[in-house]
């Protein structure tokens, strides 16, 4: 629930922001989110001058144009149409570099005090990341190093981010823990959850003073070349590919008549002759209590029926080999049971559990499979296996004449691959001329990774499915983010001049209506004194907790009724150049959290939670200040500048 105050006052990369305090590559891998780790088509970074200092570590502003530049990458995994100077203007630079300097700091102060992260210990937390393991679950070298590739990050920098990661678990999440917080100190927050409020809103449309009187050709230019980012058209890009399918190794995978025969004989096991059977159990704690059900049993009455009299149940096994019988109870139990005949009872015998009583109610024979009868068995498997084997080391062997220096256009030639080229595609992957296009199955599994990738990057393998069909990919053309020539849309431009003409005019009404209903005029009879027919003025309001509950931020109009003063009249923009809001508050009315101890007891473990962390942010510049760290301002300023001019057009 306190995302109630914190929504009010975090802008609108807030949330991405936060996530970028300490280990910005590290927690993302931790979390499974792992960012590109490339650094922007033609950037140049930003010199090899230092930006921070603590104790002997430094933070070049190399480095920092380089996570700066992972973040935004990664940002616009979510938001393709994001620009980097949008990224900028949020204050994007200076959270990366408190983060890194906060990393830095961290690390001197772990080296002077003596604590050290060991390779094991890194070991075991990459071990644990599923990027990194195989279809069986478990951590895979392979696997890992080819992740490592497609993502351009070498293993020393995801260790090393995983230290800072680590050191700031433990030298920061101490400091918060154990925060108590009194009720004197929770209650104002939880009544301020309970507070209502309610407001007079009325709306100034823009659409109410649009001039039928067209602008001219020069107005018209000089409006979109002001506003043009309102109608820039965000990057697309072209992708080039050569798609791998494991079918050009059909013939190379057909096995042999000898491979068969060595298959067959190899596993001759499980096509001999083998019988199963499926068995009712009853798992008693004594083996007085399993002979008194056996004598039930032997009387008359079914195992299932004596078990319900003692409150018990049966349990069925279907299809149960000897092997398998042993292995969940014992080797005595799987005797007894292959001893007995259908339908007899077996009994009572000591199991892992505890006494056993076994009916069994089936006996399966399976015959022998000769290997006439399961060739095409054999012959399916043989084929998968080495169709997979010869797909691998294909693959393989194109990866390695990339690593070695290949242009695309020579690795596809050397190995018989097909160049194709998409159309221009937009991050979504639609197209922008044509809102139906559809990308065909085979290119949508590229859109994501080819617009991480940067105009000089090597081309990578994509899989499309895996262990089946891969694609040898790299960005073609890319046309940067820019505005489209005025004449392709100027209905638009056209469309948007005159709501920007009448918003200006909204706003100066607004502001008159404003000053009236100061005064003491009624908000209804200050609209109806407009001289332009306007909507009628709406009552709203509401409890705080029910207006802001969830994560969907509410109506502005409603928002700014719980950051105005009792008795005031506020004006709003709409947005989008569609007019103003006239906002008047009525009525307060204040909320008492005293008679619900549950809602206090929420927003105080959520205010710990805040507190804790505020603690160790205070912590960390305690320990920046004691080191000495050394900020370079002038560095910071650099590298904005280096981003801007190297992302212009959102690359």
């Amino acid at each position: 629930m306190l995302s109630v105050f914190r929504r009010l006052i975090h802008s609108k990369y807030g949330a991405l922001f936060a996530i970028l305090f300490v280990g910005i590559l590290g927690g993302a891998f931790v979390m499974g989110d792992i960012s590109s780790g490339k650094y922007g088509g033609g950037s140049i970074l930003g010199g090899g001058g230092t930006a921070a200092k603590a104790s002997g570590e430094t933070l070049s502003q190399a480095e920092l144009q380089q996570q700066v530049q992972r973040a935004f990458e990664n940002a616009r995994r979510s938001n393709p149409a994001l620009q980097m100077n949008e990224l900028i203007a949020q204050g994007g630079v200076d959270q990366v570099y408190d983060g890194l300097v906060a990393q830095l700091t961290l690390k001197a102060f772990a080296g002077q005090q003596g604590v050290h992260i060991s390779k094991r210990l890194i070991d075991a937390q990459i071990a644990q990341i599923p990027a990194f393991q195989d279809a069986t679950g478990k951590f895979s070298q392979d696997v890992f190093r080819q992740f490592l590739a497609q993502q351009r990050i070498t293993e020393q920098q995801l260790r090393d981010d995983f230290v800072a990661t680590i050191l700031q678990r433990q030298l920061l999440a101490p400091v918060g823990l154990g925060v108590k917080l009194s009720d004197s100190q929770v209650l104002p927050y939880a009544s301020l959850l309970l507070e209502a409020r309610q407001g007079t809103v009325a709306a100034i449309p823009a659409i109410a003073f649009l001039d039928e009187k067209a602008p001219t050709d020069a107005q018209l230019a000089d409006f979109y070349k002001q506003n043009s980012g309102r109608f820039t058209i965000p990057e697309q890009r072209r992708i080039r590919y050569a798609v791998i399918d494991a079918s050009r190794f059909a013939q190379a995978s057909q096995p042999s008549d000898a491979e068969i025969g060595n298959y067959y004989n190899q596993n001759k096991a499980a096509y001999a002759a083998k019988q199963s059977r499926s068995v009712e159990q009853l798992v008693l704690p004594t083996q007085a209590g399993a002979k008194a059900i056996a004598d039930q049993v032997k009387a008359g009455k079914s195992l299932t029926e004596a078990a319900k009299g003692a409150g018990l149940e049966v349990s069925a096994l279907t299809d149960q080999s000897r092997d398998a019988l042993a292995a969940s109870a014992t080797k005595a139990v799987a005797d007894a049971a292959w001893a007995a005949k259908q339908g007899e009872l077996v009994g009572p015998v000591r199991g892992s559990l505890g006494w056993l009583l076994l009916r069994v109610t089936a006996v399966k024979d399976t015959p022998a499979r000769p290997l006439a009868t399961v060739r095409e068995e054999i012959v399916t498997t043989l084929r998968a296996q080495k169709e997979k084997q010869l797909l691998t080391d294909f693959t393989g062997k194109v990866e390695d004449a990339i690593a070695n220096g290949g242009t695309f256009e020579e690795v596809a030639k050397d190995n018989g691959l097909t160049l194709e080229t998409s159309p221009a595609l937009l991050a979504t992957g639609k197209q922008v001329k044509d809102q139906a296009y559809v990308a065909p199955a085979d290119i949508q599994p590229m859109i994501a990774p080819i617009f991480a990738m940067s105009a000089d990057d090597d081309a990578q393998l994509i899989p499309i499915a895996a262990d089946k069909r891969y694609a040898l990919a790299a960005p073609g053309e890319i046309i940067a983010a820019a505005p489209p020539p005025l004449a392709e849309v100027k209905p638009l431009v056209l469309a948007q001049y005159k709501l920007n003409a009448g918003n200006a005019k909204a706003k100066v009404l607004a502001a008159q209506i404003q000053a009236k209903v100061a005064k003491g005029m009624k908000l209804a009879d200050a609209i109806a004194q407009a001289g332009v027919k306007l909507p009628a003025p709406q009552v709203l309001g509401g409890r705080r907790a029910d207006i802001l509950r969830g994560q969907q931020r509410p109506p502005a109009e409603v928002a700014i009724l719980f950051s105005m003063a009792p008795n005031t009249v506020k004006t709003l923009p709409i947005g989008q150049d569609r007019g103003y809001f006239v906002v008047q508050l009525n009525a307060i009315k204040r909320g008492d959290a005293k008679g619900q101890p549950e809602l206090v007891n929420q927003v105080r473990t959520q205010l710990a939670d805040v507190i804790g962390q505020e603690y160790g942010q205070q912590f960390e510049r305690a320990v920046e200040k004691e080191l000495n760290v050394t900020r370079n301002a002038n560095a910071v300023a650099q590298v904005r500048k280096a981003l801007t001019d190297s992302n212009s057009g959102g690359q």
